[in-house]
């Protein structure tokens, strides 16, 4: 295996363990949640508790194509693998609400470091057509959304809810001290690689300003609704505390649906303008969602394979739209922007989700409340420019003079 080849290993198996990390807890707290438990009976507060996990990981966002000029991709892949790993160690051995939070706030701190890192490697490691590539990274990403429930409620059916978090952090953290033998992959340029095409300046402020409000909405959305699904799954399928592992399976196999959905995505965007792709998938959205509030027994299960295979598939669009928008000198810049914002709406998702349930004792309120934000979504797909040139980028050149008449 060639070092560039090890290194898209590593940069693939760490989008699966951001997402993994970030995800156990919501199907941990259907075992933490009990009487007499040093957390708490209620489902609610358990489920805040992970409000610090999620701002960090988008607050952090931010700096981190500041720090890699500085520190270099290597030493921040490292300190992502053994920051998250060693926090998720801490989080299981805790014995109080706070020793829980902080070290979940630490997890989601070192989990900032893959998006705007591993995502901009990968990019550049892709050449001209980069959709199957970030559609093969979406699917470990969502491998990692998908196995967190089923894994999670097995280790806690099992073993107990610290183990839960215990052995993937072990496993981040090997998979680290892997990763720090391994050499990193000198760039280089492709021999084919054509130069980014001068795309007009009103196009690329249209394709920005659509990334952003996509990143804060949908961040809001994929995020609070992989938290909610677990217990969307307990409340209308298996309505038993025992029935755990049933939970998790009937998760995985919605979640598998985004990610099979994914990678379809990311091989019609290497044939297709972006916008024919994106808008089909939104228009599915808001009114699956809003079928899904009041969905009750098996039904939940297409419909919310529906709404996985949605959300998910979006993220392959979204982020192939700063590849075919932006110049490689901006990118890592932009990227940083757009999950910063994107996980400022992805850290709203646990205390929306656990108030909401607080007050109803029900996930319909939260779901239709995403239901009615997966309609800005489809609004940014409307406004989305559809341009031929994105296929062709020879005709950029051609574009050009035409916008400045």
């Amino acid at each position: 295996m060639t070092p560039a080849a090890r290194q898209i290993v590593f940069i693939n198996t760490a989008h699966t363990f951001t997402h993994y990390s970030l995800l156990i807890l919501p199907t941990a707290v259907l075992a933490m949640a009990v009487p007499g438990g040093p957390f708490g009976e209620s489902y609610g507060p358990i489920l805040a508790l992970a409000t610090g996990m999620f701002v960090f990981y988008g607050l952090l966002s931010l700096p981190q194509g500041w720090l890699a000029q500085r520190l270099g991709r290597k030493v921040l892949m490292t300190a992502f693998f053994l920051g998250t790993g060693l926090s998720l160690v801490a989080a299981g051995l805790a014995h109080s609400p706070v020793m829980l939070a902080v070290p979940l706030a630490c997890s989601g701190a070192f989990a900032a470091i893959y998006h705007p890192i591993g995502t901009t490697m990968l990019v550049e490691a892709a050449g001209d057509k980069p959709g199957r590539s970030i559609g093969v990274n979406g699917v470990f990403g969502n491998l990692g959304v998908a196995l967190a429930p089923v894994v999670t409620a097995f280790l806690a059916n099992e073993i107990g809810w610290r183990a839960a978090f215990v052995a993937p952090g072990v496993l981040c953290a090997a998979a680290g001290l892997l990763w720090m033998r391994t050499p990193l992959a000198q760039a280089h340029a492709h021999a084919n690689r054509r130069p980014f095409p001068p795309i007009p300046n009103h196009l690329v402020r249209r394709a920005v300003l659509v990334l952003m409000l996509i990143a804060m909405s949908s961040g809001l959305v994929f995020n609070a609704y992989t938290l909610l699904l677990p217990k969307l799954m307990q409340e209308r399928l298996a309505g038993n505390a025992t029935l755990l592992p049933l939970v998790g399976l009937a998760a995985f196999l919605v979640t598998l649906c985004g990610a099979l959905t994914q990678f379809t995505v990311g091989r019609m965007i290497d044939r297709n303008t972006l916008k024919r792709v994106f808008l089909p998938i939104s228009m599915i959205l808001a009114p699956a969602m809003a079928a899904l509030a009041f969905a009750q027994g098996w039904l939940v299960l297409p419909l919310a394979g529906a709404v996985a295979a949605s959300i998910f598939g979006q993220v392959t669009v979204n982020e192939t739209m700063a590849a075919r928008y932006i110049s490689p000198e901006l990118r890592a810049r932009i990227y940083s922007i757009r999950f910063f914002v994107g996980f400022l709406g992805a850290a709203a998702a646990a205390p929306v989700v656990s108030v909401l349930y607080e007050h109803t004792g029900s996930v319909a309120a939260a779901t239709l409340v995403l239901s009615a934000f997966s309609v800005v979504t489809l609004g940014c797909a409307l406004f989305f420019p559809n341009r031929p040139e994105e296929l062709q980028p020879d005709l950029w050149t051609q574009a050009q003079p035409l916008a400045a008449e």
